[in-house]
């Protein structure tokens, strides 16, 4: 039994879903759970709805429409016959989000949860109707019967006791029939509410799903031809590693490859179960497999991140931070849910570089100021570079500034700006 996720690139339209039925149905002898995210840049729109619902932006209209609009004209294009319960399935969809948008808003991440995991239901619906439709006999289930997560909407956490118990019981039967078509990003609470895993968490949907089902693999289909040195935005010239271990490869998801989600190794690595990054433009190839293989990674690899804040924390007193200081400081980070990407600690202050979420940053910069001189830089771009050397560094700063640098065996980190 093998998992196959998709991305929402892969699915992008009605084209994507026609190369997904190929690559499918050359695997129709395996016993298969396809997992699929939503399509295209239906997260984003999903998002940008969100937000003008609870703003009460005067856009609500457009934005629902525009992106029911593209879902029905992919449909439209997927199907000659325009009365296939395809159509009443999308139509249905739908009005779940009506539903919430009639409602006045509350709590924003429960909301959130509630009208963006709608992407990854109508994508799964398309594409299992096309399946069908292209004589590939598949059964739709909803992750969220299996999945279960904890209240905590928009990074729901796993209950993996539960999760496990509905997954083997319940699908490893629907398995042997036919292929079986599901969400990622998706999960449910104990009182039946909608969670999401956080962004772009359909990688480890898959990843639960192999684990809970001791699968024999798990292929990631993906824009690119496996796990590259360097992200094609950035770097003209890049080499795919074919084989890579889980350490590395957790190392690069933590650092922020955008290639694999950050929690989705650890699952297959306590199982064992191989990790494939393939093309769906070339479904032929090789791609890369991530393994128990104890090769290191053979060449230098590179990681960007751009719009970060780099936020300097003082001692008011001109104190040394110390552990009470550190403590204090991360119980504000965790409230205001903060990923540190990256860290550093001198005897008067304590540095820390983080993404530009607009609304947190106010609020936690506000909140350090209470206790705590703050100095802070905005537009700064965060590289780090796995298996580093002085070459490499100095390829990634030329013309820059560098503000901070973090130094371990095997992996450089550093904060830094145009030299202007």
């Amino acid at each position: 039994m093998e998992v196959y996720k998709f991305g929402g690139a892969s699915v992008k339209d009605a084209n994507g879903v026609k190369n997904l039925s190929t690559i499918v149905n050359q695997s129709k002898n395996k016993q298969l759970l396809i997992v699929i995210s939503a399509m295209g840049r239906t997260t984003d729109a999903l998002e940008k709805l969100t937000k003008a619902y609870f703003e009460g932006l005067d856009t609500v209209s457009e934005i629902f429409g525009s992106i029911r609009a593209s879902h029905e004209a992919i449909a439209d294009e997927l199907f000659q016959d325009k009365d296939h319960p395809v159509f009443n399935d999308i139509a249905n969809t739908f009005v779940e989000i009506e539903w919430i948008l009639e409602d006045e808003p509350f709590d924003f991440d429960y909301i959130y949860d509630q009208i963006v995991s709608v992407g990854e239901l109508l994508s799964t619906k398309i594409v299992s109707h096309y399946l069908n439709y292209a004589g590939i006999d598949n059964q739709w289930v909803d992750a969220r019967n299996y999945i279960q997560t904890d209240n905590t909407y928009r990074e729901g956490k796993v209950d993996w006791t539960k999760t496990s118990h509905l997954i083997e019981s319940q699908l490893t039967a629907l398995l042997q029939k036919k292929p079986v078509i599901t969400q990622g990003f998706i999960g449910s609470t104990s009182e039946n509410f909608t969670t999401t895993l956080g962004r772009e968490g359909s990688d480890y949907s898959a990843a639960i799903f192999a684990s809970c089902l001791k699968a024999g693999a798990v292929t990631i289909w993906k824009d690119v031809p496996g796990v590259l040195n360097a992200d094609p935005k950035w770097f003209d010239q890049t080499e795919l590693i074919p084989q890579l271990n889980y350490h590395d490869a957790i190392e690069l998801a933590y650092y922020g490859a955008t290639v694999i989600h950050p929690k989705t190794i650890k699952p297959l690595q306590n199982n064992s179960i191989p990790l494939h990054v393939r093309s769906f433009l070339n479904p032929q190839a090789e791609g890369t497999t991530i393994s128990n293989t104890g090769k290191p990674l053979p060449i230098p690899s590179f990681i960007f991140k751009v719009d970060q804040v780099l936020i300097s924390i003082l001692p008011k007193d001109f104190s040394f931070i110390i552990e009470e200081n550190l403590s204090h400081i991360f119980d504000i980070l965790h409230k205001y849910k903060i990923k540190v990407n990256t860290m550093l600690n001198s005897a008067l202050s304590f540095s820390i570089s983080v993404d530009n979420d607009e609304e947190k940053i106010t609020k936690l910069i506000t909140a350090l100021s209470v206790t705590y001189k703050v100095k802070y830089n905005k537009d700064m771009e965060l590289v780090t570079i796995r298996y580093y050397n002085q070459q490499t560094i100095d390829r990634v700063t030329e013309n820059k500034k560098v503000l901070l640098e973090v130094k371990s065996r095997h992996t450089c980190q550093m904060v830094m700006k145009d030299n202007n």
